[in-house]
């Protein structure tokens, strides 16, 4: 992506997000829930307990993958707010250095004013590669702007 044009920094606050991804996992979740708690509630040997394990099961299956749907990237006129899976972080905008989405990256990385390297799952070139680009490049376009701008 280093040698891509440069993009319009978009209108704040933007929210970047994978939504395909996070549609498959969120419908997956929902159709594995209902399949194996219905099983769970229909079958007439089972006890009590056995009920109860079945809709925790199914519970469980769906609280994975929400997670797993979660993540996303916040930008708005203060900094930027990262959500993974289990954590979020909030960045100022002079904290970002560097946002990277190279070939055959899983997702954005943003190179850190402390030296560190933060993964931002939000935007993930999965199924939907060239939004997940585009995405990449308007938060690229965003932290350069606000960089240039605390610079003056």
């Amino acid at each position: 992506m280093s040698a891509a044009p440069a993009a319009s920094a978009p209108a704040l606050p933007v929210t970047f997000r994978p939504h395909r991804t996070r549609i498959v996992l969120l419908s997956v979740g929902a159709v594995m829930f209902t399949v194996i708690a219905g099983t769970g509630l229909v079958l007439d040997r089972l006890s009590l307990g056995e009920r109860i394990s079945f809709v925790t099961t199914a519970t469980g299956f769906l609280f994975v993958l929400w997670l797993l749907a979660r993540p996303k990237v916040v930008a708005d006129e203060d900094g930027v707010t990262v959500v993974n899976f289990t954590r979020s972080r909030r960045l100022a905008w002079a904290e970002i250095l560097r946002v990277n989405l190279r070939r055959g990256d899983p997702w954005v990385f943003l190179d850190l004013s402390d030296g560190t390297s933060l993964p931002a799952l939000g935007i993930q070139p999965g199924i939907a590669k060239e939004k997940a680009v585009a995405d990449a490049r308007a938060l690229r376009a965003l932290a350069e702007s606000r960089a240039a701008a605390e610079a003056r």
